[in-house]
């Protein structure tokens, strides 16, 4: 009887553990969508260029910064851009 038990509680940390990692997961995934659908938005529009500076562009490193820093990752390559670093 204790094993059967025991088995339960397993399944239960288990089921709990992947259902934390997987809400984890969609809101990085949703968030790295969010950065790369900004950085899109930012270079069609050509807002960079309305404060007299370069656009973006698509470069490897913008992309990896953007996927996996989502929103917070464009801002940072923007504030760099204006300051003249470019990536």
């Amino acid at each position: 009887m204790s094993s059967v038990i025991l088995a339960i509680i397993l399944i239960v940390a288990i089921l709990a553990i992947a259902y934390f990692l997987v809400k984890k997961f969609t809101v990085l995934l949703i968030n790295a969508v969010l950065g790369l659908i900004f950085l899109f938005v930012l270079n069609t529009l050509q807002v960079m260029q309305w404060i007299g500076k370069p656009d973006l562009g698509y470069s490897l490193a913008t992309i990896i910064i953007c996927g996996i820093g989502g929103l917070p990752g464009v801002l940072v390559l923007v504030l760099l851009n204006m300051i003249g670093i470019t990536v």
